[in-house]
């Protein structure tokens, strides 16, 4: 059965904690899970055009601010304010979507809950990289904390621990 993600908008509580909070974790969490996706999931020679760009994530209702940047060792985070080259905004919810490939990202950019800014030319070469990738199918009953649960104490077990 697939279950598709509910629509949500995170409380603006949340969103005004999230922007007083440290934005490392999440960025680091991100550039992590971008360098491990390079050479396996998304092509070196794809990025070469992003080498020496900034970006930022912005995903307004968590109220987080994700600025990193791309070089020929791979992303890393930003810590100035330096204007990024392009700045993408949305929802969690729709930023989840687009993972999950239950939404298309022009679908999103033209219903105007995603947002581009800065170098158009560099947001369709992002775009374009991103719908050529094949992710592996995610769910949202996979992303379920039982489920998530399950799936640790399998590999635990297979480990022996």
């Amino acid at each position: 059965m697939n279950v598709r993600l509910p629509d949500f908008t995170l409380p603006a509580p949340l969103a005004r904690l999230g922007g007083r909070l440290p934005q490392l974790p999440p960025t680091l969490a991100l550039v992590t899970a971008l360098n491990l996706a390079l050479g396996r999931l998304i092509p070196r020679e794809a990025l070469e055009a992003l080498i020496g760009k900034r970006f930022v994530i912005r995903v307004k209702d968590a109220g987080m601010t994700l600025r990193f940047a791309y070089g020929a060792r791979g992303f890393r985070p930003v810590f100035d304010t330096t204007p990024p080259d392009l700045t993408i905004s949305a929802r969690a919810r729709d930023f989840l979507a687009l993972l999950m490939r239950e939404e298309d990202p022009d679908t999103l950019f033209f219903q105007r809950r995603l947002v581009m800014e800065g170098d158009t030319d560099l947001g369709l070469l992002v775009k374009n990289t991103l719908d050529g990738i094949e992710l592996p199918r995610i769910t949202a009953a996979r992303l379920a904390p039982s489920a998530l649960l399950v799936r640790l104490r399998q590999r635990l077990a297979a480990r022996g621990l």
